[in-house]
């Protein structure tokens, strides 16, 4: 795949496919590297989706959420082209129900013609069934690669399935990851392929397996924290390390805030996105959290509720992190205004 001191002998052994049931396959789009990876299940798979970021394009992901009564799906896809690669999905949708294979929705009538005895032909109504084939699916931005006009449409997403096999898939520029990067945060000309991939592990009598498609703006670390690719210096023979560029304040405008600092915590209103409350901060402090736990970047609050108070607002997961990420200095009822 390109990542520096690495072979394919690196790679974690198994795949997705090991999983029984599951298959499998990749399509590509002629002219442009990008394309789709589709995980087949026609018989039907409990599946779940936790959506994550500030622009995701996803397609019938909020039928997984467990207050829906869709319980499962007959595949899952991947695909680049942004949000015009959904309409690979469309293709994934045909494939399945040529073969019978979806969710049953009822039947439809039709009127069909029997021969009776005599002259007569009698007319009786007959129902046929339906299914609706349940296809989720997610993007990736690979619209910089290339000719952005050119992306996945139905027949790529077709073309997966027809190639979708038990086998080992192909990894690295395959499929969905055919156009994908890594370490984009000093722009695209320094940045490095991204790829597709695939792994499993027995965990007692489970299969437990996995298929990415690796698409991003930072850098790809390995287990022991080692960059193994990412954003390149200038002359492309090195890799910068992204997060020690930031820290050192080297970011590619020069003006990236590493620490942070949210005043009055809690007096913030949830928007309302579709009818949908969505608590953005929440998100935001444990995105915060996440960037402590593995950069140590700081963040500081001000508020003036309690902690029950917090966790009742925000929850006890974040209240949990904010202890963690945060040397509580509190003020009793009583202490003289600060701010005058």
């Amino acid at each position: 795949m390109g990542f520096f001191g690495m072979s394919t002998h690196d790679l974690h052994p198994g795949s997705i496919t090991d999983i029984e049931g599951l298959t499998v396959g990749h399509a590509a789009v002629r002219g442009r590297a990008t394309g789709c990876s589709v995980v087949l299940c026609p018989e039907g798979a409990v599946c779940g989706a936790a959506v994550r970021g500030g622009a995701p394009g996803t397609r019938e992901t909020d039928l997984l959420r467990p207050e829906n009564t869709v319980q499962v799906v007959h595949a899952v896809l991947l695909t680049g082209g942004s949000a015009f690669g959904l309409d690979a999905a469309g293709g994934v949708m045909r494939w399945l129900d040529e073969r019978g294979h979806g969710l049953p929705v009822g039947a439809a009538v039709h009127t069909a013609a029997i021969p009776a005895p005599g002259p007569e032909v009698l007319r009786l109504p007959s129902r046929l069934p339906i299914r609706v084939p349940i296809v989720p699916a997610a993007v990736l931005f690979d619209l910089w690669i290339g000719d952005a006009r050119i992306r996945p449409d139905a027949g790529t997403g077709y073309a997966a399935c027809e190639a979708a096999s038990s086998g080992m898939p192909a990894q690295g520029s395959a499929g969905a990851g055919l156009g994908a990067t890594v370490g984009k945060l000093f722009g695209i000309a320094r940045a490095m392929r991204g790829g597709i991939g695939t792994a499993s592990v027995q965990l007692g009598g489970f299969t437990v397996g996995a298929l990415v498609a690796v698409n991003a703006i930072g850098d790809v670390l390995d287990a022991s924290g080692r960059v193994i690719a990412g954003a390149r210096s200038e002359d492309g023979r090195e890799l910068v390390r992204s997060t020690q560029a930031l820290l050192a304040g080297h970011g590619p405008d020069h003006r990236h805030p590493v620490t942070y600092c949210f005043d009055d915590l809690g007096v913030e209103q949830n928007a309302r996105l579709y009818g949908n409350e969505c608590n953005v901060l929440a998100e935001i402090l444990l995105d915060r959290y996440d960037r402590f736990v593995t950069h140590q970047m700081r963040t500081h609050l001000t508020s003036n509720l309690n902690a029950p108070e917090l966790e009742t607002l925000y929850g006890d997961r974040l209240r949990s992190r904010l202890h963690e990420m945060c040397n509580v200095l509190s003020f009793p009822a009583t202490a003289p205004d600060r701010r005058r």
